[in-house]
């Protein structure tokens, strides 16, 4: 487990990480890298969904075979899902943006999906930026709702993990994300 952090942190350092500055989601990429290693084969094709990004370099440096939509708003437009012959679908942080996920999870030809979410938190209001609309949380989910949701589209989840995302900040909160889990992951396979 160690060796497995000090490697994810080294190979997170050589990432251009300008888009995060000081935020960084190094847990959470560890958490993600670890759980894809355990049920995805480096050689087996990705399609990521969501604009190349830093966790998607990461991979391709870690010798997975990535490419990524090309931004296109996936509740309108899921052409690429329709077409694309990958043997998996990641959907990193993606599905709570979308106003109707269920729609993009039916429409994957792929076998093979792993996803994770940030679970809704009793204690913090919904996600929005101010300044960028497509950087919104339209679902938060609870993972039983997530799980619904995939059961429904078709999926049949094969393994799952939830972590906490605590921080250094000090009050009844920050105490909180401590001991309450903030992010689910899982692996799925069409029935």
């Amino acid at each position: 487990m160690l060796v497995l952090a000090q490697e994810c942190t080294l190979t997170l350092s050589l990432i251009n990480i300008n888009m995060y500055a000081r935020n960084f989601p190094k847990k959470r990429y560890k958490h993600t890298l670890k759980f894809l290693k355990q049920h995805i084969k480096p050689s087996e094709t990705i399609l990521d969904l969501g604009v190349e990004n830093p966790f998607s370099e990461l991979l391709k440096s870690e010798g997975f075979r990535v490419k990524n939509t090309s931004g296109e708003d996936l509740d309108l437009d899921i052409s690429t899902l329709k077409t694309d012959k990958s043997d998996v679908v990641t959907a990193f942080e993606i599905f709570e943006h979308l106003l109707s996920p269920f729609t993009v999870l039916q429409n994957i030809q792929s076998k093979k999906l792993v996803a994770s979410i940030p679970l809704r938190l009793w204690f913090a209001s919904a996600y929005r930026s101010k300044t960028d609309p497509r950087d919104r949380h339209f679902h938060e989910f609870e993972s039983w709702q997530f799980d619904w949701l995939l059961e429904k589209a078709g999926w049949k989840i094969r393994a799952r993990e939830q972590w906490t995302n605590p921080t250094k900040k000090i009050g009844f909160r920050p105490l909180l994300r401590w001991f309450t889990p903030r992010y689910y992951i899982v692996y799925a396979e069409r029935i």
